[in-house]
């Protein structure tokens, strides 16, 4: 599963220059729990978050009109490509300790994922990668059968030893009851 099918699009910005009271607004307004930062020229700066407002206008006591979106983000914008798998996603946020990736296609911004889009994604991966190890498993026992060549050991059917054993419907079973059960037949 890559980056491009879970990611949110379009991305919600705010210019470097809005008042941190705005970008509260924007955010409640879409319901957000972060919002791009932008350039005049819409280039992404940084990212700001609700933890970036509590910790850098509301415990400092600043008013948050009185302060910019670009003096309370975080920069810069750690990025991602759409094509990279959500396992690289989930690397990259958890060596960087982060939560929100911009997505980033031919220098644009194209979308936003999160560690929210991450889980949400994983029970269907944990389900695919059970199923591919059980029919890789499976695929496993069959090789290692057809390469094993002949059983040694005790008929099934007539309990004499044979060096040259076959599994047949379930049982072990030497060449003469082969030939018997097929003449049978």
């Amino acid at each position: 599963m890559l980056v491009k099918d879970v990611m949110s699009s379009p991305v919600v910005t705010i210019n470097e220059n809005a008042p941190a009271n705005k970008v509260a607004e924007l955010m409640d307004k879409n319901d957000l729990g972060c919002v791009i930062v932008t350039s005049k020229e819409g280039k992404p700066l940084g990212i700001l978050t609700e933890r970036d407002l509590v910790v850098r206008v509301l415990s400092k006591n600043v008013m948050p009109d009185s302060v910019k979106a670009e003096e309370v983000m975080t920069s810069p914008l750690i990025t991602i490509e759409p094509d990279e798998t959500i396992s690289e996603v989930a690397r990259k946020m958890s060596r960087l300790n982060i939560r929100r990736l911009g997505v980033v296609y031919k220098g644009n911004l194209i979308g936003l994922v999160s560690s929210k889009d991450v889980l949400a994604v994983m029970p269907e991966l944990i389900e695919i990668i059970q199923e591919k190890a059980l029919i890789e498993g499976e695929n496993r026992a069959e090789e290692a059968k057809e390469e094993s060549g002949p059983l040694t050991g005790h008929c099934d059917h007539c309990g004499t030893w044979s060096d040259n054993l076959q599994e047949i419907n379930g049982e072990y079973i030497c060449e003469d009851c082969k030939a018997e059960l097929e003449s049978e037949e």
